[in-house]
């Protein structure tokens, strides 16, 4: 030992290190990695720290289940340039237009219809901020309800399997993938529902926030359908491979994959642009490689530090802490997630919940509640995390998009970042609605998953 200090003391102070780096602006995964092996270096000496920090990097990423996340990545990037989300928001447009901000409405649906092909919510508020946004302003929608939708759409990415940060909770806390992606599938559409419902009261309120767009005829509406067919086959395979058993996440990810590209070869040879899709694709890959590379440096510097933490006591410490306290679950459980919606503020919602469920996970399972349910629940809050501020990721990805966006004369569609701010409150309000709503059913949660066994 190099301070002298205990191995709970050494924790302790480990915690303090990286909150302390991660406010001067660290990289999570840095943070992470440079206070996990100092403490691991303090608490076993040299030789275990290296060894230690030299073997996680492959032992955390060649585990058969991770493998299904640059799957849903690519699922979901391969969807945009195949041109399904432009497709999707057409067919919601012409279904739901005529409803009190109808377009609003309209773009919640799309997210939400697109959020079944792609696992990234940041991913999901970037493609739709291209796609709606010049739509409803078009239509003289307000800017900040505008942004508002976009960004909070996207987070629905998070829960609608396939979602790479159930892929995540589950390899953290060894629950079965195949049953948290399904237990997302109804709470992501209820939180759908909730927010349609919100715009809906909102621009039936005040119609200057969102007004309706002209009414589309039945031939119309059915005549955006097979565009969006692909989506539809999508879904049906993960939801359907995953609840008979007759294929991994994995597998059905990569059955996905082929579906969503074999659509984007007969659009690309059907309209003449077989010349433009090698580059597409090229772009589609980069950008899947890139996205996975960054989720997987996360994993590995977050892993050295709860291999720390493993050394340090802390978390058994804190879950014979938490059993012992004389209050009822539920209030505990409310302060872990009052807690989750603080760390969101200033962190990222992946890069908290590797750091956070060490801890937080054998408590709460202590505590007598279902992992499969506390998975869903914890997941909610990252979404949360992505449209509160200062860090809240998808509203910065919806005012960065917005800078590049002109109407059809040039003018600048700019959404300064305040407006966004402002405009996700509402939606915020919904969210926490919503994890009530889960709270009281758990049964939301639980149904499906339960129907596998």
């Amino acid at each position: 030992m190099i301070l002298g200090l205990d191995a709970f003391s050494t924790g302790i102070a480990g915690v303090c290190l990286l909150i302390v780096l991660v406010l001067l602006g660290v990289r999570v995964f840095a943070a992470a990695a440079i206070t996990g092996f100092l403490g691991l270096l303090e608490l076993k000496g040299w030789h275990v720290a290296a060894s230690i920090a030299g073997q996680i990097p492959h032992s955390k990423t060649v585990t058969y289940p991770l493998s299904v996340l640059p799957l849903f990545i690519l699922i979901g990037f391969l969807a945009f340039y195949a041109g399904l989300t432009t497709r999707l928001f057409e067919a919601a447009r012409r279904w739901m237009g005529w409803v009190p901000g109808g377009l609003a409405v309209a773009t919640v649906m799309a997210t939400a219809g697109f959020a079944a092909v792609s696992g990234a919510s940041t991913a999901t508020a970037a493609v739709f901020s291209r796609v709606a946004i010049p739509d409803m302003l078009k239509n003289g929608y307000d800017k900040r309800l505008t942004a508002g939708v976009v960004a909070a759409g996207g987070t629905l990415a998070s829960l609608i399997p396939p979602s790479a940060i159930l892929v995540i909770y589950a390899i953290i806390v060894e629950q079965s993938v195949g049953k948290l992606l399904l237990a997302g599938f109804l709470p992501g559409l209820y939180s759908a529902v909730v927010y349609v419902a919100l715009i809906v009261g909102m621009c039936w309120w005040n119609p200057k926030l969102g007004s309706p767009i002209r009414s589309f005829s039945w031939k119309e509406r059915f005549e955006s359908i097979p565009g969006t067919l692909p989506i539809f086959v999508v879904v049906g395979i993960i939801f359907s491979a995953i609840y008979t058993g007759s294929a991994t996440p994995t597998e059905a990810g990569a059955l996905g994959a082929m579906v969503v590209f074999l659509f984007y070869l007969w659009r690309a040879f059907r309209e003449n642009e077989m010349s433009k899709m090698s580059g597409r694709l090229k772009e589609a890959l980069i950008e899947t490689a890139r996205l996975s590379a960054m989720i997987f440096t996360l994993i590995w510097g977050v892993f050295l530090f709860v291999r720390f933490l493993g050394f340090a006591g802390l978390p058994a410490a804190f879950s014979a802490w938490v059993v012992t306290l004389d209050v009822p679950p539920i209030v505990i459980m409310i302060c872990i997630l009052l807690a989750y919606a603080v760390l969101g503020m200033f962190m990222d919602a992946i890069g908290m919940l590797i750091l956070t469920l060490p801890v937080v996970y054998p408590a709460v399972i202590a505590l007598g509640y279902d992992p499969i349910w506390f998975g869903i629940i914890v997941v909610k809050m990252a979404e949360i995390c992505l449209i509160t501020p200062p860090i809240g990721l998808n509203c910065f990805v919806v005012a960065g998009v917005s800078r590049d966006l002109k109407d059809e004369d040039g003018n600048s569609l700019e959404i300064p970042l305040q407006d966004v701010f402002r405009g996700i409150g509402p939606f915020f309000v919904a969210d926490v609605v919503t994890v009530a709503g889960l709270l009281a059913f758990p049964g939301i949660i639980t149904w499906l998953p339960s129907l596998m066994d």
